[in-house]
């Protein structure tokens, strides 16, 4: 059978990453969650000072690039790759609300997107990848077998994302995670270099109503078909 790449791009919380997780593992592909990428330099921008709420240093960012180190570590015992940030575990801390606040921020500059398209793109090269992210079927691999865009509203996208949290116990309030989703929504979508846009050729997926067993067949019957 044919290895193919397989796109899911989408807004905020609208669970790619949980597909796209349930799609390696049944195909026995390599998963690459992109968002974890820019989150990881968000968290680095914010540990060096570059970033908070008052005020953003590009230019210093774009210079530090060079002494950014990313790679996804295989972790057996959770069955899925973590994201390592110059050789530290950083998947906890990248996950944070704290973080979210920034990292569509991070991802609107040019010179960050380019470092880490440059890298998916050669993840990719042996195919038999599923990534997600906001620009996989539109910049980093427009030849993709299958593309999908995720979507749902802000409010059930919200709820996800503070019951997620909020089991991790971390201390948010449901008005805070709809206010940032909303937020990444505007910048995501709106941002200059490769916006958040349905990919040509991308089958849309509303999932406000689907369990994820229903998402899990209603996608893999797309991948089927692709590699017949």
């Amino acid at each position: 059978m044919k290895k193919i790449i397989i796109a899911i791009d989408g807004f905020s919380s609208t669970g790619k990453s949980t597909i796209a997780k349930q799609l390696a593992k049944q195909l026995g592909y390599v998963y690459v969650d992109t968002g974890a990428m820019y989150r990881a330099v968000a968290l680095f921008s914010m540990e060096n000072g570059y970033i908070n709420k008052e005020s953003f240093d590009v230019q210093t960012l774009i210079n530090a690039l060079p002494n950014i180190r990313l790679k996804f570590q295989y972790n057996e015992e959770l069955g899925f790759a973590e994201m390592f940030l110059n050789d530290e575990n950083v998947e906890n801390q990248i996950r944070t609300l704290e973080v979210s606040q920034y990292v569509s921020r991070i991802a609107e500059i040019s010179e960050v997107r380019a470092k880490l398209v440059e890298q998916q793109q050669k993840m990719g090269q042996e195919r038999g990848i599923v990534m997600d992210g906001r620009d996989i079927g539109t910049v980093v691999f427009p030849d993709a077998e299958v593309k999908i865009f995720m979507n749902s509203s802000a409010e059930t996208r919200a709820q996800r994302r503070f019951e997620e949290l909020t089991a991790k116990n971390q201390d948010v309030t449901y008005e805070a995670v709809l206010k940032n989703v909303q937020e990444r929504d505007y910048i995501d979508s709106h941002r200059e270099d490769s916006p958040l846009v349905i990919a040509k050729g991308a089958i849309e997926i509303d999932n406000s109503t689907l369990n994820k067993e229903e998402q899990f067949e209603q996608v893999m019957e797309l991948v089927r078909k692709s590699m017949e």
